[in-house]
């Protein structure tokens, strides 16, 4: 079934689908255009990290509250248009930022042809999720609360690593999260083309976390199996 060809409200008059198809062509468009954006602003965060490395190691509490801060602040702004652009992409500038300290260990530890292959690697999969989302007839809605249950089980085990310090279960654990997340775009993206978000932005977010969260379990687990 391809992407144009979904009926979102029942039976309607010809003239009114195609109004409603062209508008939801327009939000997907949109929706790609800011979570191309937020790839771009998160790289610029990237590479200012990477010149100050030692800053960010310094200082990676307050770059990571600061993160969250700009997550919240992106959440109640969603209905403020133009601010909530502005906080899309301070906080994916951000997420850029606190990704270095991973990027120069595996970059270290694996080359930097790694940090590549872990991107080229994320696009993949992203891509195959995505027109999975797109062609599968399978209503994904009902997995919702089951992804969440994972995600928070995921979540709590990521903290219970921080003590225990165990390298075979933070491979299981990126593992694990490299699968919830893939299954996210698929998710996520038939979520987009039933018109199931309020704004683009809020799209973007989420097609945005999935590809950021694929992309550091791969190099979690690149950094691991390099490890001396």
């Amino acid at each position: 079934m391809g992407l144009y060809d979904r009926n979102y409200v029942g039976e309607m008059h010809t003239e009114s689908s195609a109004a409603r198809d062209s508008a939801l062509v327009k939000f997907v468009k949109t929706t790609y255009l800011f979570f191309g954006a937020s790839l771009f602003f998160a790289f610029i965060g990237a590479m200012i990290g990477l010149m100050n490395l030692q800053l960010v190691y310094e200082n990676r509490i307050v770059i990571f509250i600061a993160e969250f801060a700009a997550l919240f602040g992106l959440m109640f702004s969603r209905s403020k248009p133009g601010l909530n652009i502005a906080m899309l992409f301070i906080f994916t500038t951000l997420t850029g930022v606190a990704i270095t300290p991973l990027v120069a260990m595996v970059s270290v530890k694996a080359g930097p042809g790694a940090v590549a292959m872990a991107f080229a690697m994320t696009t993949i999969i992203f891509g195959v999720m995505s027109i999975f989302g797109i062609k599968t007839t399978k209503d994904l809605a009902n997995m919702g609360k089951m992804l969440f249950i994972a995600l928070i089980v995921v979540f709590v085990c990521s903290i219970v690593n921080i003590f225990l310090g165990s390298s075979m279960f933070q491979v299981i654990i990126s593992s694990a999260v490299a699968i919830l997340f893939s299954i996210y775009v698929a998710y996520d993206t038939q979520n987009i083309i039933r018109g199931l978000y309020q704004s683009p932005v809020d799209a973007a977010i989420s097609l945005y976390l999935d590809f950021y969260n694929i992309f550091v379990s791969l190099l979690s687990l690149i950094g691991l199996s390099s490890r001396d």
